[in-house]
């Protein structure tokens, strides 16, 4: 048993510590709110330490960042009187501080989630605490759903305690199963928050340098700014150079940072100097920075957001949610009372979402498909997700691995798939390290995989060939600890084939196995290019890939029509064709021609998207002209179709029956009908071969042809092309708006007692009752009850100025006529 530290320093959550064993001793979940500065992450797990039941089991604490893990270790260690590495240690991607002595894991989410995938039970494990739940990462949220499963399927002794700062309990809680819910008041000094308005159209790095300058003019102490990425912080930094005093220390604190650079930050001013510290969102939580009473916020952040269409992921700079404004200007009221001087109108915190949304319903969801393949799940509502992932972003996941050969066709992990989870890394990158291991490359890719997971590295250059050479030959310590795990990689595939020496290993051939999507062909000028996928990408042209004829590209952002490339590596064509062999096809095409608004034929050498060379051929006619014909009108839309007024009057009837009565018969609305033109366009289309040949009649047969056969001869009845008049005369009935319609003269009507209705009397029309002029005098939807009541008022006003026609007391008893009286009557 590990021994205990006889003191804890005595913080807000000193005060719930014997609750939090005492329910995690009966129910063995709990759940734990607590602000910033409660002390949560640091003494609860030192106080579990000494609970009876953890035995010798270990602590595992999830920490969303690196930073934090690292901070929160080192803070627990010293408690300890201890070093990091003996009772409480860390484990994350590029460093690991763990001996047999350590009984407290501080761990990242994606390091966590790997552990209970390779090792269900959880061997030796006692407790999982999630901190920081209200970060809502896909790792995080993955990892719970795993423990939980665990918990209740392997591991019925698990403990498991989910904390945050500002967390949604009652959806957490009702997820756990409504165990003990734990509240702690938080550490925290008189914050004064003030507002300063950003001008329109300023830059935020000049709103926020300003803010700055005059904190620092007229506040004591160290200041803490929020900006949205790295790319303000720079131009910030840049700002502020040569206008603070030397004993001022600016020090940036972003996730591209090195440990060393991010830990310097966090230290506390040395005495008699003060501290500016310029942060992403990674400063929100889980860190102190010892010295810090004034916190500035921008009120942006920067968020990844996931396309699933394009496999593209974007970041977008969106608003902060109140729960991280709170956050942040807590920052300024840990250890001293503090100013909080939020970059907005006080009226627009109001209008702050309640929290950042969950990364699970805007992430790129291939990596947990194939975890969720390599735990069994086909379904992933058989795990407990706070928020289940999205259905389609998860279909087009499992389409990418499938393209990978991670999945058969069942959703099933393949021999494959099970090499590529083993590596951990993102699925493409896992399925181009292991390609390479075959050709005896396997360290080349795991090296540019490691370089494109671990931002930074190599630089910033947009070319990839140029990144890999940069960083083989860095220095720093994160520079040799990524290239010491590529190393990891590199034998974890199993590979033992060398490359032949003096073979030059290209990254873009690399990439071809993990990128087949983006290989890319300039088209358009210097710097634009179409992607086999069929999107567009562009480059500045001053970079000097721009001038490629093309590339394979492993990271762009930006809408879907012209993604902005940000890594990629020149290729040729005969890369292609060596290491994709049959990804380059030639086929014959019937296609449609804008222009001409005609069928055309053609033999294409094509990747995807791309076409290489293309040769004419004869114009197509029958069913593949049609088909053709078919996709011009998805592309420019239904009212090209020459639809005859018959065709017209059918469309709009069936329609009618379709809105009125609802299925079997068919909706006649554009999206439809464009969603089944195989159906009632192209099979009654056989002899045409442009815009100017299609059938009129063919369209009118195809309409009918959506009828089930059993309906079609109740059409007729059910919503007639025209209403017989008790005169004899047939009238036009129009189904084109909401209710059908019918323009008659009033005295056509005479006699008639009973209201017209269409669809098997269901509806009646609307009448648009006319002068002898056709001019409208009434519309009605009850013809008895405007002869008995407003047909008074009517008659008075149309006998004078129609004398020849008749205008009877009494309509309903009166004689339909079309005619005028005789003269002199």
């Amino acid at each position: 048993m590990t021994r205990m530290t006889p003191w804890l320093p005595e913080l807000p959550v000193s005060h719930v510590l014997a609750n939090i064993g005492a329910a995690l001793a009966d129910e063995r979940r709990a759940v734990l709110s607590a602000p910033p500065g409660a002390g949560k992450t640091t003494l609860v797990p030192l106080y579990l330490l000494g609970q009876g039941w953890r035995g010798d089991g270990r602590i595992i604490l999830l920490e969303p960042r690196r930073l934090a893990a690292r901070a929160a270790a080192a803070r627990m260690a010293s408690l300890l009187n201890e070093q990091v590495g003996d009772t409480v240690g860390y484990r994350m991607r590029l460093d690991n501080r763990v001996s047999a002595r350590t009984r407290i894991e501080v761990v990242t989410e994606g390091v966590f989630a790997r552990m209970i995938l390779d090792d269900p039970e959880l061997s030796g494990v006692s407790t999982v605490i999630f901190d920081e739940f209200h970060e809502r990462s896909l790792d995080a949220d993955f990892g719970l759903a795993l423990a939980l499963d665990v918990q209740s399927a392997l591991r019925e002794d698990l403990r498991i305690l989910v904390m945050s700062a500002t967390l949604d309990v009652e959806r957490v809680a009702a997820l756990l199963g409504r165990p003990p819910v734990i509240e702690s008041m938080g550490r925290s000094f008189p914050i004064d928050i003030r507002h300063q308005d950003r001008p329109a159209g300023e830059r935020i790095e000049d709103t926020v340098t300003r803010a700055i300058l005059d904190a620092h003019a007229t506040e004591q102490g160290s200041i803490l700014a929020f900006l949205p990425g790295q790319a303000e912080i720079t131009r910030t930094v840049e700002r502020l150079e040569g206008r603070l005093a030397p004993e001022t220390v600016i020090a940036p604190l972003y996730g591209n940072l090195g440990q060393k650079e991010q830990d310097a930050a966090i230290r506390p001013a040395l005495k008699g100097t003060r501290k500016i510290v310029l942060a992403t969102s990674i400063a929100e939580t889980s860190i102190t920075i010892d010295g810090v009473c004034i916190v500035i916020d921008s009120g942006l952040q920067r968020l990844p957001v996931f396309e699933a269409s394009t496999g593209i992921t974007r970041l977008e700079t969106v608003r902060v949610s109140r729960a991280s404004a709170d956050q942040r200007a807590g920052r300024a009221g840990r250890t001293e009372p503090g100013i909080a001087i939020r970059l907005w109108h006080p009226g627009q915190t109001a209008a702050l979402p309640a929290f950042t949304p969950p990364q699970i319903l805007s992430s790129d969801l291939s990596g947990l498909a194939l975890d969720l393949a390599h735990w069994g799940v086909q379904d992933p509502a058989a795990l407990a997700f706070v928020d289940q992932p999205p259905a389609t972003t998860l279909s087009e996941a499992r389409g990418l691995l499938r393209q990978l050969g991670a999945l058969d066709t069942e959703n099933g992990l393949t021999a494959h798939g099970r090499l590529m989870r083993d590596l951990a890394l993102p699925p493409r990158l896992a399925a181009m390290v292991i390609s390479a291991a075959e050709f005896g490359q396997a360290r080349e890719a795991a090296m540019l995989a490691v370089l494109l997971t671990e931002q930074g590295l190599g630089g910033q250059s947009i070319d990839l060939e140029e990144r890999l050479r940069r960083f083989k030959a860095e220095k720093g310590e994160r520079a040799e600890a990524s290239r010491r795990l590529a190393g990891r990689l590199a034998m974890a595939t199993g590979g033992s084939k060398a490359v032949d020496a003096g073979v030059q290993v290209l990254a873009g051939s690399l990439l071809l196995h993990a990128f087949p999507d983006r290989i890319a062909l300039q088209r358009g000028g210097r710097g634009r290019f179409v992607m086999a996928n069929g999107r567009g990408a562009e480059l500045p042209e001053t970079e000097r890939l721009a001038g490629s004829q093309m590339l394979v590209i492993a990271d762009l952002t930006g809408r879907a029509a012209q993604g902005r490339i940000l890594a990629a590596a020149e290729i040729a064509r005969a890369d292609v064709e060596e290491h994709l062999p049959g990804e380059i096809r030639t086929e014959d095409q019937s296609l449609f021609d804008k222009t001409s608004r005609q069928v055309r034929a053609r033999r294409v050498t094509r990747l995807g998207a791309i076409v290489f060379e293309e040769t004419p051929l004869p114009r197509p006619s029958g069913e593949r002209a049609a088909k053709a014909l078919a996709d011009g009108i998805r592309e420019l839309g239904l009212a090209v179709l020459p639809f005859s007024k018959e065709a017209t009057q059918l469309r709009e009837r069936i329609g009618f029956l379709h809105r009125t009565i609802g299925e079997p018969w068919p909706d006649m609305s554009d999206e439809a009908l464009l969603a089944r033109l195989d159906e009632w366009f192209t099979p009654f289309q056989a002899d045409a071969r442009g815009f100017s040949d299609i059938a009129a009649g063919g369209i009118s047969n195809g309409l009918m042809s959506l009828v089930p056969h059993e309906l079609q001869r109740d059409l007729g009845r059910m919503a007639p092309t025209h209403f017989e008049a008790p005169t004899g005369q047939r009238h036009p009935i129009l189904y084109e708006g909401e209710e059908p319609l019918l323009t008659i003269r009033v005295q056509e009507l005479f006699g008639l007692k009973q209201h017209p209705a269409v669809a098997g009397g269901r509806l009646p029309l609307v009448l648009e009752l006319t002068s002898p002029a056709h001019r409208p005098i009434q519309t009605t939807r009850d013809l008895p009850g405007f002869w008995a009541g407003s047909w008074k008022d009517v008659r008075a006003d149309m006998r004078g100025r129609y004398p020849r026609h008749p205008w009877p007391e009494n309509p309903a008893d009166a004689l339909p006529t079309t005619r005028a009286k005789p003269r002199g009557t």
